[in-house]
């Protein structure tokens, strides 16, 4: 009876230091896709096609004074 005790009481302890350990593990979306990179990069030159006017507005410039 006395081994069964201590034996479940070391394999608590096991498993209650195991649960305080970090876990080392990546998520799914840290690794770089190709693909995902690919739509990313054709809808940035997409988008600064768009937000670019084509006719470059001029600069006002003030009067001297003298």
């Amino acid at each position: 009876m006395k081994r069964t005790r201590l034996a479940l009481v070391a394999v608590a302890v096991l498993i209650f230091w195991a649960s305080l350990l970090p876990a080392y593990a990546v998520p799914p979306t840290a690794t770089p896709s190709p693909g995902y990179e690919a739509r990313l990069q054709e809808q940035r030159a997409a988008s600064r096609a768009v937000a670019t006017p084509s006719v470059k507005s001029r600069r006002v410039r003030k009067p001297r004074a003298h």
